[in-house]
């Protein structure tokens, strides 16, 4: 009899040792990893397009299906509360680069915003005030007052048993991979970075730049700078060579009957020269943004001009050639966002060229 328990004991050992390594799907190496990033991307995309475009923003109206799907699948990963999500985000456009912004590197630093984004967000969410004032209009039904909202952990759990269970001890490493990508990438990378290093299409109010023109990790919201200048934009891709793959998915939404988009970025049209109306007017402040990244194109080029003949005359190493250089890169920046210490060679440049004197005029 002791043999036979001791047998049976060995043979449940073994199975839990088994399943331990491998889990109920039994997947390889490969099945892991395709597994992982299809997961981490649909929760980046289920922040973007629901809780950024849709909530935050109301760039877009999303059919119950999805808003349900989006809802149920951040809570199961991420645990944020929408209302909480919503109402930080709110403000930081509201407050954008003050001492009031909740996650600007420009006033808390970029090394605090990269490491600590995920608990400045904590520590916000604790602001009562912030949370009423801008949280109107998230979702405020059953389910998100009495699971959601109330039990946000116990998601985040469910994702660990399931992962777990499916794959072994090694769904323990994929869980926890879920639970810093969203603070990785969008509560460090994207308000750090996209608020401190990259290329901007337009001279927009705040520091907001774009990383890069397309990416598929974090699903369009690297083009920060965009989305800074046109918020309730459902798509953030402006020019021919970005990419917003959330604006993919959104069209995709639309095609199903799913989603109803709002509101685009305006698109500047140019016509005939005629006398200036309400309507004229009214193109112009619309398109303000468009208009002046043209003009600044304009300034760009007018110093490539002036630094090509400088050049031509055998100045490439004089002071004339170095002003236009700082003129080149920062004489169309809006002039509190230009360092003091170039402000006498943009100065000097303006006053030597008249072309770039006129183009200020």
């Amino acid at each position: 009899r002791l043999g036979r328990g001791t047998g049976r004991m060995n043979e449940l050992l073994n199975a839990l040792l088994l399943w331990l390594e491998n889990g109920l799907a039994n997947f390889s190496a490969w099945q892991l990893v395709i597994y992982t990033l299809v997961v981490t991307h649909i929760t980046i995309a289920s922040v973007t397009i629901f809780l950024h475009r849709s909530q935050a923003h109301r760039a877009l109206d999303l059919g119950p299906i999805p808003s349900h799907f989006f809802r149920f699948w951040l809570w199961m990963t991420t645990g944020m509360v929408t209302r909480e999500w919503v109402a930080i985000h709110r403000k930081h456009h509201a407050k954008c680069e003050t001492e009031e912004d909740p996650h600007s590197p420009q006033t808390r630093g970029l090394k605090k915003v990269l490491a600590e984004g995920a608990e400045l967000y904590r520590a916000e969410a604790k602001n009562a005030e912030t949370i009423a004032k801008y949280s109107r209009g998230t979702p405020d039904d059953w389910i998100e007052n009495h699971l959601y909202s109330k039990y946000s952990w116990q998601g985040v759990a469910l994702m660990l048993i399931i992962n777990v269970t499916l794959f072994g001890a090694i769904g323990a490493t994929i869980w926890a991979i879920q639970m810093v990508w969203i603070p990785f990438w969008a509560a460090g990378v994207i308000n750090g970075i996209g608020h401190y290093w990259g290329y901007r299409n337009f001279e927009a109010p705040d520091a907001s730049t774009n990383l890069i023109p397309w990416t598929l990790i974090v699903g369009g919201e690297e083009l920060h700078n965009n989305h800074h200048t046109y918020p309730t934009s459902a798509k953030f891709s402006v020019k021919p060579y970005e990419f917003d793959i959330g604006w993919v998915y959104i069209r995709g939404l639309e095609m199903l009957g799913w989603a109803k988009v709002r509101k685009t970025a305006p698109k500047l049209s140019l016509g005939e020269v005629k006398p200036a109306d309400a309507r004229t007017l009214e193109a112009l402040i619309a398109n303000r943004y468009e208009v002046m990244a043209s003009y600044a194109r304009g300034l760009k080029a007018a110093c490539a001009a002036e630094l090509a003949r400088i050049q031509a005359e055998g100045g490439k190493h004089s002071e004339r050639f170095a002003q236009f250089k700082q003129a080149k890169r920062w004489l169309h920046r809006d002039e509190e966002r230009i360092p003091a210490a170039v402000q006498g060679d943009l100065a000097h440049a303006r006053a030597a060229s008249m072309v770039t004197s006129l183009s200020m005029t």
